[in-house]
């Protein structure tokens, strides 16, 4: 048997392939073990709460379990561990590819049990942050190249999703459209490996029934207009998912105490749930008998009953469920818990598909016409899952896995296209990449673009260039000359702010002249910088001073003016060959 030294001496791609089948089985075992966790947590609760105080279990549970992972977070792990999926892209687009090892822990602890008390998100956004860290710490504790090491945080992505839905297919794609977006044709065999291995121990443990079971109807090409339908509406949906979401992310980030932003977020989220049921964790239970043709009737608060009295008033219930979903999935996370969207967006996705089916039913009763609204269900999580994730091909190819419904293949694909091209109309990022492309740090799938994001402006500083003062004679800018060994001084002024520069040519005819060593001072050889660098620029703004002023080193300063160094855009087209050369590296 190999320990870990020998295995550093077997050649990186076997160590790879070895490492992804590891990586693939410990992320499906995470993925069990957190659905078990919640699965216990919330039976426990179940039993322990009578039927008499659904007050209790609606309007304080949900905030119990988000003071609990609060608690957790600040006390135990003392990191930032929300967000997973954009955790993992930040974490390759600034080849910080070394995930702390607590994430291998910490967020399955902390979303079981948020999820488990009520907590309105998904469960897969902190199994892929797990599986990622997994990947991660694995690479790091057998010395992998950052493309293996990349490639591994992919594997465990991808082997947290194919474990916890049980679809290898839908988990590699997943990695593929959303997080590493250059993967080679060599990749592609560690992810399928990481994949398969995560589904068979999901399987092993969990059964081999499939996660959404419906009872569909057979494909028409007659509805395929309604699915045209259905795409744009999922569209505009992701547009108000998405927007909704990072607005009231940025207002309750204004609550700068704690526990008042826990309060206020925990009764939010009590309140909905209270009224709307259906809000409640993660809320699969609640669609699943529309995907057999039924109408869940027992979803309705106290308060709400006279909805179902009505025909129109089904699905103007579920279309508030749906709008609301976004609001009680962010109090949730804004208030302590710890969740993702993932679980949320294919929630908001099906009750779509219901919502337009059962109203272009009731429009149509008099036609004797009827669409078949648990087909529409599922078709409806995938285009919302494509428009939100800006994932199309992950949306068709996990809701077909899951459910078994291939057969809907051509609606899933129209829908899922349609919903993402409207989105990308109105938004060019997923709700996963926004944040980290407003602040110009995501990777994307433009080779040039991504080794721009990947060059940092400070490893290209270049400081042993000799400065001269704003009051230094012509002799003290020769004693310069004589002990540097580069042909530019920077002049500077008492503060050590740059005033300009004096190149070597300007003042070669006179530097043999002694006469003029004290009539003559720098600034009068001096000339402006065509262009400045900030030492926090991102490298593709550097390269655009470069390109508009045809200079081949440029100053680099603070935000305050303060002299920093030089840079040069030769070094800068080295490493850029490099960092190509890696990132494509097969």
């Amino acid at each position: 048997m190999l320990n870990g030294r020998r295995l550093r001496e077997v050649p990186e791609k076997t160590r790879l392939l070895c490492l992804a089948f590891a990586v693939g089985i410990c992320s499906g075992l995470a993925a069990v073990l957190l659905h078990s966790l919640i699965s216990l947590i919330r039976g426990g609760l179940s039993s322990g709460v009578t039927p008499f105080s659904p007050a209790l279990y609606y309007l304080v549970l949900p905030g119990v379990g988000m003071l609990l992972s609060a608690i957790i977070v600040k006390h135990l792990v003392k990191d930032n561990i929300s967000h997973g999926v954009t955790k993992v892209l930040v974490a390759v687009s600034k080849k910080e590819w070394s995930v702390k090892p607590h994430n291998m822990w910490s967020s399955l602890l902390t979303s079981s049990l948020t999820i488990g008390f009520g907590g309105s998100v998904g469960a897969e956004a902190p199994i892929v942050y797990t599986g990622a860290a997994i990947g991660s710490n694995f690479s790091r504790w057998m010395g992998m190249s950052y493309h293996s090491a990349t490639v591994l945080i992919g594997c465990g992505a991808a082997g947290a999703i194919a474990g916890i839905f049980r679809a290898p297919l839908a988990g590699v794609l997943f990695t593929m459209e959303i997080l590493l977006l250059n993967v080679s044709t060599t990749s592609v065999m560690p992810l399928l490996f990481s994949s398969v291995s995560a589904a068979v121990v999901s399987y092993i443990f969990t059964g081999g029934h499939r996660i959404l079971e419906a009872t569909l109807e057979p494909f028409s090409i007659y509805n395929m207009p309604f699915y045209l339908i259905l795409g744009i509406f999922a569209g505009f949906c992701s547009v108000y998912f998405l927007r909704t979401t990072l607005k009231m992310e940025d207002l309750l980030s204004r609550f700068g105490n704690p526990y008042v932003k826990w309060f206020i977020c925990a009764a939010g989220l009590g309140l909905l749930i209270f009224l709307f049921p259906p809000l409640f964790g993660e809320g699969y239970d609640s669609f699943m008998p529309m995907l057999s043709g039924e109408v869940p009737q027992g979803q309705v608060g106290t308060f709400l009953e006279s909805f179902f009295s009505n025909a129109w008033g089904v699905p103007l219930f579920f279309l508030l469920v749906m709008l609301l979903k976004v609001f009680s999935m962010t109090f949730t996370n804004a208030g302590g818990g710890v969740g993702g969207t993932f679980g949320p967006t294919l929630f908001v996705g099906a009750m779509a598909g219901f919502v337009l089916a059962r109203s272009l039913n009731l429009l149509m009763v008099s036609t004797g016409f009827s669409l078949p609204e648990q087909n529409f269900v599922l078709v409806g999580m995938a285009a919302l899952m494509a428009g939100v994730m800006q994932a199309p091909m992950t949306a068709i190819f996990l809701i077909a896995e899951i459910s078994g419904g291939y057969d809907l293949l051509l609606p899933l694909i129209l829908a899922s296209t349609v919903s993402f091209g409207i989105t990308r109309l109105f938004e060019h990022y997923s709700i996963y990449s926004k944040r980290i492309a407003q602040t110009g740090d995501l990777l994307t799938h433009n080779n040039d673009q991504a080794v721009l994001t990947l060059l940092r402006t400070a490893d290209f500083i270049e400081k042993d260039f000799v400065p001269v003062r704003t009051d230094s004679s012509l002799r003290d800018l020769v004693r310069a000359i004589q002990a540097s060994k580069r042909n530019i001084f920077p002049v500077l002024d008492a503060q050590g702010r740059m005033r300009g520069y004096v190149l070597l040519e300007r003042v070669r005819e006179v530097m043999f002249d002694a006469d003029l060593y004290d009539t003559r001072h720098a600034v009068n050889y001096m000339q402006p910088a065509p262009d400045y660098i900030y030492d926090d620029e991102k490298m593709d703004t550097v390269m655009r001073k470069f390109e508009s002023t045809g200079a081949w080193n440029l100053p680099v300063i603070t935000r305050d003016g303060m002299y920093v160094g030089f840079i040069s855009k030769s070094k800068i087209f080295s490493s850029y060959r490099d960092e190509l050369r890696e990132l494509s590296h097969d």
